[in-house]
């Protein structure tokens, strides 16, 4: 039970969360966010592109903190929406204020529209991840 979540045996490919195809692509989608914020007007710099830029360090931070935990069920709850501070519940409010960014004109829909697809990209990783994760502790 103290083996680290999302290893299984006798791959050694994994040896941190940094080599998790979901938490490189988290960091990827940081950069895409912080490249796409740098463009907002200068008084939305404390506001909708702070709280941006908080939501989507959230979601790499989430995936590293919990596999730092070292249980299995303790990194799905960094994973998942019911935990209120978690990867997914992360990539759902960058999401959201990425489609606020183009409602209140920070931006335009070609700008959004990448950061919106790499999101989808994104959820769709973290819950497979999360299936897995269920499958290894359900095993266990």
């Amino acid at each position: 039970m103290g083996d680290r979540p999302n290893r299984p045996e006798g791959n050694d490919r994994i040896r941190s969360y940094r080599d998790l195809a979901v938490w490189q692509e988290a960091m990827g989608l940081v950069a895409e966010v912080y490249a796409m914020t740098r463009r907002f007007p200068d008084d939305e710099r404390f506001g909708l592109s702070a709280q941006l830029r908080r939501a989507a360090v959230s979601i790499p931070s989430n995936v590293a903190e919990g596999w730092g935990r070292g249980r299995t069920n303790e990194y799905i709850r960094h994973l998942r929406s019911q935990h209120r501070r978690c990867a997914h519940a992360s990539l759902r409010e960058a999401e959201t204020q990425a489609l606020i960014a183009e409602r209140v004109g920070c931006l335009d829909a070609a700008s959004a529209h990448p950061v919106l697809d790499h999101a989808d990209r994104l959820s769709r990783m973290l819950r497979g991840l999360i299936r897995s994760l269920q499958r290894h502790a359900s095993q266990a």
